[in-house]
């Protein structure tokens, strides 16, 4: 259904799960559980999997807090693109990956919910992408003490407002980790 044509192929992006990102994030042991279950799924159907590396002040290139968590581990030749805004797309590589494998449709996960995800989401679906976000597949930290509702909170408006997300020619929504299925496995 993308509006990018000649572009049948689903990839799975895993967005932003590093030590710094992730430390105190809300149900991190269960979202991190349902992404490697995701990427297991992917790459059993040969489906790309797309690892997104965010670097900024408190994230410096090759500190601890940059690495990716150690449960998740990329496979080469997976591709790994590095981003300095929270859209994956801005200023980066991604699109060109993307054409590169005929990439239409993305499975979204990672962290974190209210600033990358969204960004990311809202990004790939405006370039005429299908966008799905994995519902228990991404997480937040707690920034209730600037404003912010608590993380559970922010999860479940995100997954409430995408699951009705919509557009011409793309397709938007949500899906349960047990419900993702990949053309081929």
């Amino acid at each position: 259904m993308t509006t990018l044509t000649d572009r049948p192929n689903t990839a799975l992006l895993v967005i932003d799960v590093q030590n710094g990102v992730v430390e105190g994030a809300h149900d991190r042991e269960a979202v991190i559980a349902n992404i490697n279950t995701l990427i297991g799924k992917a790459r059993a159907a040969d489906v790309p999997v797309v690892w997104i590396q965010h670097s900024a002040d408190d994230l410096p290139q090759g500190s601890d807090q940059w690495q990716y968590v150690g449960e998740l581990e990329r496979q080469e030749p997976e591709p790994l693109i590095h981003k300095l805004y929270g859209d994956a797309f801005e200023a980066t590589d991604l699109e060109q990956v993307l054409g590169e494998r005929a990439v239409g449709r993305l499975v979204v996960t990672g962290a974190q919910t209210d600033a990358c995800i969204r960004s990311t989401l809202h990004g790939a679906f405006t370039r005429g992408y299908d966008a799905i976000l994995v519902s228990d597949a991404h997480t937040t930290e707690d920034l209730s003490a600037y404003g912010a509702p608590p993380p559970g909170q922010v999860i479940a408006h995100t997954n409430l407002y995408w699951s009705f997300q919509s557009a011409p020619g793309r397709e938007a929504g949500t899906v349960e980790t047990a419900e993702v299925s990949f053309p081929g496995a």
